[in-house]
């Protein structure tokens, strides 16, 4: 008779109220302080991407650690390393936002639909649902699955070198590791799965926001990905 594994979530300990906490005084913090949080964002657009991925994607991969074993980190995890990789990513993604959102809605508008790049700050609902789908649709399907490889190759990176920051800033052998990426899951359930099924559509929603808030929905939209992953890889086991 095979043994219950007992769910690494199911009793909350001191670490996950800490966690809590923190999370609750975030979220607080940025109520409370809401206009300089918007005068800051667009004085500082890149720097401040750099910061809120380093600390919320990273926050999401500790999350689902957490699930899916019981701890927020461990050795050879490499927070350090995972925060700065989220924070240069976190910049890609702000000029990925600015390229697509000026970008992509000429497309419709080639077709002869009444879309401009206008349509995302000024429009009418309907229309700026229709162009921060455009938007979503073409930065997910040309910019992120590149994004995706070279996160992944970075991930691997940060494994074999021991999570370390020292390890981390050895020379990436990048063909090598491009090699070892499971490339049946990459495809089959990266791609083919997340990118129409949960990316897509939270993106279209990420669009018809302020651009001021965009960046930081699209950190948060990592830390949801990493509870759902790690729920879903328990759900396997």
């Amino acid at each position: 008779m095979p043994l219950a594994v007992e769910n690494p979530m199911k009793r909350m300990q001191t670490k996950d109220y800490i966690a809590c906490g923190i999370s609750f005084l975030f979220l607080v913090l940025l109520c409370v302080n809401l206009d300089a949080f918007i005068t800051v964002t667009r004085a500082f657009p890149y720097s401040t991407s750099f910061l809120k991925f380093a600390v919320l994607a990273t926050f999401g991969e500790c999350i689902g650690l957490r699930i899916a074993t019981g701890d927020y980190s461990r050795p050879g995890f490499g927070i350090l390393p995972k925060a700065l990789v989220w924070g240069f990513l976190g910049m890609g993604i702000k000029m990925a936002f600015t390229i697509f959102s000026a970008g992509a809605p000429a497309v419709p508008a080639e077709f002869g639909l009444p879309i401009t790049a206008a349509t995302l700050k000024s429009g009418d609902f309907f229309p700026r649902l229709l162009a921060a789908f455009c938007v979503s649709v073409t930065m997910n399907f040309i910019f992120a699955p590149v994004f995706m490889t070279l996160h992944k190759v970075t991930d691997l990176h940060i494994a074999e070198t021991g999570g370390t920051l020292r390890g981390f800033f050895t020379p990436i052998p990048m063909g090598r590791l491009l090699k070892e990426i499971r490339w049946d899951v990459m495809w089959g359930f990266v791609f083919k799965k997340t990118l129409p099924g949960f990316w897509a559509p939270a993106h279209t929603i990420t669009f018809m926001l302020p651009p001021y808030f965009q960046v930081v929905f699209a950190a948060l939209l990592g830390v949801i990905l990493g509870v759902i992953l790690a729920v879903a890889g328990m759900k396997k086991s």
